[in-house]
């Protein structure tokens, strides 16, 4: 007697049924999940009772020079151009701070002058961040 084998085939596994559970469990928890509000606090904030505005002190100097020579430290014009008084509004702008950053912007027909009493004023104060403005050519 002759026995013949058969080919083996090999088991198949199908995939259709877990692909369905999974999809099954993905919407079961994407429903079940509660979305929490984050708990929220009425607050009655306290309202002023007058407009008086504190002066905070400014977070950089900026020294503008006019064409005429005329000096402006932070927008407010100085009584004169001497290096005393350009002293005497720096010290009270900065309150003794040297490291607070300072800009020097000079009007192009200004003189030369102008700027390096600006700039000789503000290295014998010590100041350290200093930085001059200055203006692209639009036509570059």
């Amino acid at each position: 007697m002759k026995l013949s084998l058969r080919p083996r085939t090999q088991p198949e596994v199908n995939m259709t049924s877990l692909i369905d559970v999974v999809l099954l469990l993905l919407i079961f928890f994407m429903v079940s999940t509660s979305f929490v509000k984050q708990s929220q606090i009425n607050i009655s904030l306290p309202e002023a009772e007058s407009s008086t505005l504190v002066e905070e002190p400014p977070e950089q100097i900026d020294i503008m020079i006019t064409a005429t020579g005329t000096y402006l430290v932070n927008g407010r014009e100085l009584i004169n151009n001497r290096p005393e008084t350009i002293r005497n509004a720096l010290q009270k702008v900065s309150d003794g701070n040297n490291n607070m950053p300072l800009t020097i912007s000079a009007d192009a027909n200004a003189k030369h002058q102008h700027v390096v009493t600006a700039m000789d004023v503000v290295g014998r104060l010590g100041f350290t961040q200093i930085s001059i403005a200055t203006v692209n050519d639009p036509a570059e």
